[in-house]
């Protein structure tokens, strides 16, 4: 009986440690402040693949001249992505269709963009996308910047 209590307490107390660094771990990541929610899909076939599948739900934080792309269910303290301004192309915008409305928080807008030959779609609020199109609008002179 002892022993299933003590067992039962520690995995209580794992799962309690394990939420406060995810948590803590949020905190340091949106201190330095300019973050917002931002699902991201990497890689994505050229016809959009609209079955909800591959999104993976981050923090994006802006950093001079990159965004970088944090996984929210992750304990690393990097970012997973990194994209840089400069290599950023936005091809299309769009609204969330079918299951990706499931997959998706609820008011997001979907940004298909090439960052480097790569198709990725960016899935953000209204609010988010206003500001991340003003920040890549907002390049240096001298800096190609496409913004559909």
């Amino acid at each position: 009986m002892f022993l299933a209590l003590l067992v039962s307490a520690l995995v209580v107390a794992l799962v309690v440690i394990g939420l406060f660094l995810f948590g803590l771990r949020r905190r340091l990541i949106q201190r330095s402040g300019g973050t917002f929610d931002c699902s991201l899909r990497w890689n994505v076939p050229e016809g959009g693949d609209l079955a909800g599948k591959g999104w993976v739900y981050g923090v994006a934080r802006y950093g001079g001249d990159r965004v970088a792309w944090f996984r929210v269910f992750s304990y690393a303290p990097r970012p997973r992505r990194i994209l840089e301004r400069s290599g950023i192309e936005v091809l299309a915008r769009r609204m969330p269709e079918g299951e990706e409305e499931l997959a998706l928080l609820s008011d997001s807008v979907i940004l298909g963009c090439l960052h480097h030959g790569t198709r990725l779609e960016l899935a953000m609020s209204e609010d988010a996308l206003t500001g991340f199109l003003a920040w890549l609008e907002a390049a240096p002179p001298g800096q190609r910047v496409n913004v559909a």
